[in-house]
Parts: C-alpha cells; sequence; structure tokens
C-alpha cells in the first residue's frame, strides 16, 4: 500500500464475518517492503466459486489455472499474493503456482483444482518458490486476520483498504455478502484490472452464480478504466459457503434470485467505483454517461472511448469545460453517431444540443462543477434508446511520478 492517500479516498466499512470463511495473513517477503503480502482464506468444504478474468493473451499462470479450475464450481481456498505478478514467466511461473495448490491441498485433504492462486505486482519475475512455500507454511497456522488486513495485503500501488458489503432476503432468510479488491493502476475493462474477491454465506448453485457473476460484471468491472491498460492478472472471484441456510437458489427462477443477484451488483459496483477512486495520481471521479446510442453496447463503447482520452481526462483534472474534446471522443469511437444529433453537458448543464453550441450558455455553473472531486459529463447521440454508464478518473502528473518508478 502507498503511504500517500488518494483525496478521494473512502474509510473501509465494517464488513460481517461470512461463517465458512477464515481470513489469514503473513509476511512472504515477495518485495522489499515491511507488510503482510500473502493472503489465505481457508473455505469450508462446499463452497460454490465463480470467477471472470482478464483478456488479457499474455495472462499469468494463476489466471489460466483458475481459467481452468472455476469450471468444477467448487473451491477450498483462496492464496493472493502481492509484489509478483508471476505474469510472463514460463514453466517457472506455473510451477511455483501449482506448488502453492499442492501445499494447500494437501493440508487441506482437498482436490488442487479447488486451490485458486491469485497473484499482482512486477511482471516477467518468476514467483519465488522458496519464499512461497515458507509463506503459506506460515499462513496455514496464522491467527486468523480481519477484512481490513486482507484488504490491505493484497494491495500494491493502493492507498487505501477497499471494501464493500450488502444483504439479500432469500426466502425468508438473510444472507451476507463481503467483499474486497485491489486496484489503482493498469485499469481497463475486459475486466479491469484488478483483484477482487466476493464472500457469501448463501446457498448458491454454481452454475447460477458463475452467470451472476458474468452478468454484473458486464455492468459493473467492465465499465471502469484507469488508463485503458488490460492486467495481465485480473481475476474477480465469487464464493458462496451456503451457510446462512437459504433455499438453495438453483436458478433464475428461484426464490430470492433476484435479490441476490441484485446485492451481488451493488457489491460490485461499489468495488469497482473505489478502484477508479484509488486510480494513481487520480483527483476527481468522473462518470460518464451515454444516451440515445443505438443500442446499450455502443453506448459503452463511445462512453469508453470518452473515458479513455487523455485529453478528456486532462481536461477534467485542469477544471477545463473542453466540450469540443468529448466531441472528439465520440467521433473516434467507431460507433454509430451524427454530428449534427450530438449533445453534451457537464453536472446536468448542457453546453452543446443537437450538434449546435448554445446561443445561452453559461459556463459558470459548469466550472463550479469541475472544481469538484465527482464529476459528471453527459452525452446524448441523438439516434436510439441504447444507455450506459462507465467510470473513470482524471489524469494527473501523480500518474506519470508512480509509474515512472513503478519497480524500484
Amino acid at each position: 500500500m502507498s503511504d500517500a492517500v488518494s483525496p478521494l479516498a473512502m474509510p473501509f466499512p465494517a464488513l460481517p464475518p461470512i461463517a465458512g470463511v477464515t481470513l489469514h495473513t503473513v509476511r512472504a517477503g515477495y518485495k522489499d517492503w515491511g507488510r503482510t503480502d500473502l493472503t489465505f482464506v481457508e473455505l469450508v468444504e462446499g463452497t460454490a466459486v465463480a470467477g471472470v478474468f482478464t483478456r488479457n493473451v499474455c495472462c499469468s499462470s494463476e489466471v489460466e489455472l483458475g481459467r481452468q479450475n472455476v469450471a468444477q464450481g467448487h473451491a477450498r481456498a483462496l492464496v493472493v499474493n502481492a509484489g509478483n505478478s508471476n505474469a510472463f514467466t514460463g514453466y517457472r511461473g506455473r510451477e511455483a503456482v501449482e506448488a502453492i495448490m499442492d501445499q494447500v491441498a494437501a493440508h487441506l485433504h482437498a482436490p488442487r483444482e479447488q486451490v485458486f492462486v491469485s497473484s499482482t505486482g512486477v511482471i516477467g519475475v518468476p514467483l519465488p518458490k522458496d519464499k512461497a512455500r515458507a509463506g503459506i507454511e506460515a499462513a496455514l497456522t496464522a491467527p486468523a486476520a480481519t477484512w481490513e488486513e486482507a484488504a490491505r495485503t493484497i494491495g500494491t500501488t493502493d492507498t487505501f483498504p477497499k471494501g464493500a458489503t450488502a444483504t439479500a432476503l432469500v426466502g425468508g432468510t438473510t444472507v451476507t455478502l463481503s467483499a474486497i479488491i485491489k486496484g489503482s493502476g493498469m485499469i481497463a475493462p475486459d475486466m479491469a484490472t484488478m483483484l477482487g474477491y466476493v464472500f457469501t454465506d448463501a446457498d448458491v448453485a454454481p452454475a447460477f452464480l458463475q452467470r451472476a457473476l458474468s452478468a454484473v460484471n458486464l455492468r459493473t468491472f467492465s465499465c471502469i478504466t484507469v488508463d485503458s491498460d488490460t492486467s495481465t492478472s485480473d481475476t474477480v472471484l465469487a464464493f458462496a459457503t451456503g451457510k446462512a441456510g437459504n433455499p438453495r437458489i438453483e436458478d433464475e427462477n428461484s426464490p430470492g434470485a433476484d435479490a441476490f443477484a441484485a446485492a451481488l451488483e451493488e457489491v460490485c459496483r461499489t468495488l469497482s467505483h473505489l478502484v477508479v477512486k484509488d486510480g494513481e495520481g487520480a483527483q476527481k471521479f468522473i462518470a460518464v454517461t451515454v444516451t440515445g446510442a443505438v443500442d446499450d453496447a455502443s453506448a459503452r463503447r463511445i462512453g469508453l472511448s470518452i473515458a479513455n482520452s487523455p485529453l478528456v481526462k486532462t481536461a477534467i483534472a485542469g477544471e477545463d469545460a473542453n466540450w469540443g474534446r468529448v466531441v472528439m471522443a465520440v467521433g473516434k469511437a467507431g460507433e454509430p453517431a451524427d454530428r449534427d444529433r450530438l449533445s453534451i453537458g457537464f453536472g446536468g448543464t448542457w453546453a452543446a444540443r443537437e450538434g449546435q453550441p448554445l446561443a445561452d450558455y453559461d459556463e459558470t455553473p459548469v466550472a463550479a462543477h469541475l472544481k469538484g472531486r465527482e464529476i459528471s459529463i453527459e452525452v446524448d447521440i441523438g439516434l436510439g434508446e441504447g444507455r450506459a454508464t462507465v467510470w473513470t478518473c482524471d489524469l494527473t502528473h501523480g500518474y506519470i511520478e508512480i509509474n515512472a518508478d513503478y519497480r524500484s
């Protein structure tokens, strides 16, 4: 975790415990820092699992194995390493992951495929097997940790720990979700560069959990961007222990299925916003809402074109209502758009409508809005009913300073 704290930082919430989930944190020494960097989570037998992973073709062995193993639907443990992404490390990196899986599986008397591993940090350096072995050995007997300790342990350039919680009523039984996430830079959709973990005591069939997480991901994690770079290690996993005693959610028609899915989306949206608010060097949180596109997918792509534009992001950093840069970003998106139907606004004040600057446009309320920490950009394409909201942050000198010496 960075010593400097983002001005957009949020206090870590009080996350309730989840029956069947036990957290442990230790220092394995993957990087030369005086902090814990290994999180081990033991999960009760029968825990369901679902996951979404990066689409970066240079992904880590952790991602490859996680993608394979999530298909079998159950998990007994999660191991998260910080300081070394173990990506682009060939057979040595894969052997290190498999050794971790074997060590944990033997301790739990569980199938290796039910041990999930994530790593985050510098690319191109194999995960040291000796440090991994010693770290796991210590973690297996370490005292229970808190949610906040676990959230801090998985961070890298994060400036504050991130968590979220929600509840849902399923068949008359209250189920609880608690979640932590890390992410600050190398953030872009498909599915944003991050490691995120959602834990619930709900009894949920693995297939339904996977469908729900995949659907929620499209509206949350895949709608954020800090710098347009998609990581080699992106992973979000959801674990359901089944300890709440609710009637099992088998599919979308089960009692409480909608409520559970809504709670899952609430948690994931909160986590995704926290990642953007901790964007490297970020001073402002920006919501880009696109309406009037030919469909929702087109609206999302237009929104991301705006959110990924360095010119738009630096204009917001400079508190400059340069709506011409938004026009540019819409036009370069490669999506259906008509210059003469386009409308653009900031903070609820329209600067241009239907392809023309407003004759009575008053920039005063817009200038006041841009001085705030939370900024909104509104774009209406004027062609259809498609809409989407994406979230990003401004681009400042701080981003350059952090990433110019990331490895040192």
